[in-house]
């Protein structure tokens, strides 16, 4: 059986340190806490469970702390979690068969990372992440921000599940002020951390700043097709914000350039053209979202309900708008089936009770 080294880094912690050491205090051999500055009982609290506690001073560069990290690893493997991670009871167990069974010779075994929820608990985003890596094999982190380990050797696909479960907002202008803080000390970002870099543009609304930015990793030779096909989507919303709805559309079917369609696509398309009340040929192209099924394992980011819920409640309404009733019944159906509880899901079903009583009347 192989041995494992928890490893993380952590600032101001205290909150949720306990939860997820004592979720993996029966699974890790040793764990290592790297404390990047905190001000809380962080400390405190990670010394209930080691004997490993180390301060590092932090300098904008999450990269070089997780190697600190894992540089104090002595297991055969070490594993990275975030403080808010959270691993199930469920989980737990098939990590700890994980840990009986697995082959030596493997060097990396990735884990789907659920990042994503509803207001129900159901999952709404998640994508593998590399989770538990070979020892001394020359593995690092790279990248002061959004930092990742490359994934060679032997790999694989494990169905363990750990959940992203934050109790409250973080610094939200951290990874912007990281990677300006890059350019201004003029750092050339490769194409991955260009990918990124024009996601914390959009996500703080700086829309043309946003578009250059994605423009440019776009005419990239080097980037990876799935940032490829997810730049596509975002640089398709800041040009809808803009209010550049022919380009926003055109960014779309861009990305069928770079692979088959994914749904996530798919259902943007839709979305635009049902705000043109284009409905039958929206509903065309969802139909064809729910042909398709995500490709966990390709590293995507994916927006679970495109593969069913969210194409089933628009193509409800893109039928009902078209006057076919029984089918946009039909695809209310489908959709109550996942979801039950859903509130937008419980008022189609109050708007199709009295649609049907009318008739009858």
């Amino acid at each position: 059986m192989i041995t494992i080294s928890l490893c993380m880094i952590v600032k101001n912690e205290e909150a949720v340190l306990g939860r997820v050491l004592e979720q993996m205090r029966g699974i890790a051999d040793e764990i290592i806490v790297v404390d990047t500055g905190s001000a809380d009982r962080t400390r405190e609290i990670a010394a209930q469970f080691t004997d490993h506690v180390f301060d590092y001073k932090w300098h904008q560069d999450f990269a070089a702390a997780r190697n600190f990290a894992c540089s104090k690893a002595s297991m055969d493997y070490w594993m990275w979690l975030d403080a808010d991670d959270v691993i199930r009871p469920d989980q737990q167990k098939l990590l700890l068969r994980l840990k009986e069974s697995l082959n030596p010779a493997t060097d990396i075994v990735m884990m789907k990372y659920l990042t994503g929820f509803d207001q129900n608990g159901h999952v709404t985003f998640s994508y593998y992440r590399e989770r538990l890596i070979k020892n001394r094999q020359g593995f690092l982190w790279e990248g002061r921000v959004h930092e990742a380990v490359t994934p060679r050797g032997n790999i694989l696909y494990s169905p363990v599940e750990i959940e992203h479960r934050k109790l409250a907002a973080g610094d939200s202008d951290r990874n912007l002020r990281i990677y300006e803080t890059m350019i201004g000390e003029g750092e050339t970002l490769c194409p991955r951390h260009q990918f990124y870099y024009g996601r914390e543009l959009y996500y703080h609304q700086r829309y043309e700043e946003a578009v250059k930015v994605f423009e440019h990793f776009l005419e990239e030779p080097d980037g990876w097709v799935e940032n490829r096909i997810d730049a596509c989507l975002q640089l398709s919303r800041c040009r809808e914000q803009l209010g550049q709805k022919r380009e926003a559309f055109l960014a779309l079917t861009g990305s069928f350039l770079y692979d088959e369609p994914r749904a996530e696509i798919l259902c943007e398309i839709g979305r635009l053209l049902m705000g043109e009340h284009a409905y039958k040929t929206a509903a065309y192209w969802y139909q064809r979202a729910l042909e398709l099924t995500p490709r966990d394992t390709s590293g995507a980011f994916v927006l679970q309900d495109c593969y069913g819920y969210i194409p089933y409640m628009q193509l409800c309404v893109c039928f009902d708008h078209l006057g076919d009733h029984k089918k946009a019944y039909e695809y209310h159906l489908l959709a109550r089936e996942l979801k039950p509880e859903s509130e937008a899901v419980k008022q189609n079903q109050l708007y199709f009770d009295k649609l049907f009583q009318d008739e009858e009347g």
